[in-house]
């Protein structure tokens, strides 16, 4: 290819791809669906100068806010406000515990959720009786009551948290 030539598709190349160096990458706001714009108009002013990543994210959060009931709705709102008090450092632990979390084999993942869902299956007076005695006990115990309360009746377990 003559020099005359390589000039000319390298100028061609560079006139076709300006537009897109002038852009922000990720969906400008003009071109959100107004049910999104609705649910995201808390980031409309610096929606264009967020990260596609961190967009998607949050249209992702969008779509399901918008496929949630109003009770749904509330809990979620819930959910962040109590987020939204706690602490710098407490906020970062839980992110790192979750990222850690993620790390884990999927069938260890599965098996945390499912003592997960056990413990939020308990009355609340319960839990918080567990809690309580678990703050107070070193490791070995805590195994030891692991298994000893799995296989306990509730009325069993009530007398054990009772009477320690």
């Amino acid at each position: 290819m003559t020099k005359r030539r390589m000039a000319v598709v390298v100028m061609w190349l560079a006139m076709a791809a300006s537009p897109a160096w002038g852009e922000a990458p990720g969906t400008p706001w003009e071109r959100l669906p107004p049910e999104e714009r609705q649910v995201l108009k808390p980031f409309e002013e610096r929606w264009n100068t967020l990260p596609p990543e961190r967009q998607e994210r949050l249209r992702r959060g969008a779509e399901r806010w918008r496929n949630m009931s109003p009770e749904e709705r509330k809990e979620a709102g819930e959910h962040f406000r109590r987020w939204r008090e706690l602490l710098p450092e407490q906020r970062e632990r839980i992110r790192k515990r979750y990222d850690e979390f993620q790390t884990l084999p999927l069938e260890q993942q599965e098996r945390i959720r499912q003592k997960f869902r056990w413990f939020q299956s308990l009355p609340p007076e319960e839990r918080q009786a567990l809690r309580e005695k678990w703050r107070g006990m070193g490791r070995e115990e805590r195994r030891e009551l692991r298994e000893r309360y799995r296989t306990m009746t509730p009325e069993q377990r009530r007398e054990y948290l009772d009477k320690k």
